[in-house]
């Protein structure tokens, strides 16, 4: 969740604005991209024999066991040993997390060949994380040389398996022309795909879209919903265009309360984007809106989190700002 090396971010200030080039890792919250639970033994004693038998999946749930409480640094030894044992019987699981720990220099040192090795091995398996995120390696020619091909085939295969992060890269590449023609119906269908998995980053997205009637006709009320969705998730881009369709009153009543509420929801997670609307707000405003807004946002309650000891992180493009300076 700390990993900003990778963002591709679409930007609103113009009508068709170019892809930044730096992606930012989705907070590991996002059940699509944990891997699969694991059924766990009876007992402690039971999934250590297991594991001694050389049985790769007890192998792998031990391991995870013990890095999922504060282990001793004896402790996280053990358990990478039994995680690279898994690993080498070809345990996607185990050759998942091993990537992830490696790629993020987490309980080992930083090492992107190794990362891209047992991502290899885990996405032979048809894992869609892993999947998802050797791409991401190729992308960036960390641990292997930079091959736009490979990247589209790998982004594909998550995409294909399910995968909803995957989904949303693969539609970015469609609709940048990365490694693939540009296609933007492409890139709208890979993205429906994700946002009815209800990726709050897909939703955001797709939003775009349907404002500005690019490959769709233009549709405020499907904008509004889909941006009300993920700003309901917490998603500070998204809170911004919510903010920003209640000013214009497009898609939703007009309402400066809602508006003033939802660009300081958005403000305070950090979206920058809506302060100079928030600030004109302000002037037309009465004292009386202004009271009820700053109130309505400092009760807001934040969207629960769902911290997982160890949590792989994957990658998307952050959220879409409607915002145009112009106006």
């Amino acid at each position: 969740m700390n990993s900003r090396r990778q963002k591709l971010l679409f930007s609103f200030f113009t009508l068709f604005s170019t892809l930044c080039a730096a992606l930012a890792a989705v907070p590991p919250v996002i059940a699509a991209q944990a891997p699969s639970p694991t059924p766990v033994a009876r007992g402690a004693s039971d999934l250590q024999a297991l594991a001694e038998s050389g049985d790769p999946a007890a192998q792998f749930r031990l391991a995870k066991a013990i890095l999922a409480r504060q282990a001793s640094p004896d402790e996280v030894r053990t358990a990478l040993h039994w995680m690279r044992a898994s690993a080498a019987q070809n345990d996607a699981n185990a050759a998942f997390y091993l990537g992830y720990f490696y790629e993020h220099g987490r309980f080992v040192p930083q090492n992107y060949t190794r990362a891209f090795e047992n991502y290899k091995i885990a996405a032979r398996s048809h894992y869609p994380v892993a999947e998802n995120n050797l791409a991401s390696l190729y992308q960036h020619g960390q641990g292997a040389p930079l091959n736009l091909g490979k990247v589209y085939e790998w982004y594909l295969a998550a995409a294909q398996h399910g995968d909803a992060v995957g989904q949303l890269n693969l539609a970015t590449l469609y609709y940048t022309g990365t490694g693939v023609s540009r296609d933007y119906h492409e890139a709208i269908r890979w993205l429906r795909y994700s946002a009815d998995a209800r990726l709050p980053e897909a939703e955001n997205c797709l939003a775009y879209f349907y404002f500005y009637g690019v490959a769709v006709p233009e549709d405020y009320l499907e904008a509004a919903r889909l941006i009300r969705l993920a700003a309901e998730t917490g998603l500070p881009g998204a809170q911004t265009n919510l903010a920003y369709l209640y000013e214009l009153g497009k898609g939703v009543p007009l309402d400066y309360v809602s508006a003033y509420t939802w660009y300081s929801r958005a403000i305070a997670a950090g979206d920058k984007a809506g302060t100079a609307r928030r600030k004109r707000l302000e002037r037309i405003m009465t004292r009386k809106q202004l009271d009820e807004a700053n109130s309505l946002a400092a009760t807001a309650n934040a969207p629960p989190s769902s911290p997982v000891a160890v949590a792989p992180a994957v990658y998307a493009f952050a959220g879409f700002t409607l915002l145009d300076p112009q106006h």
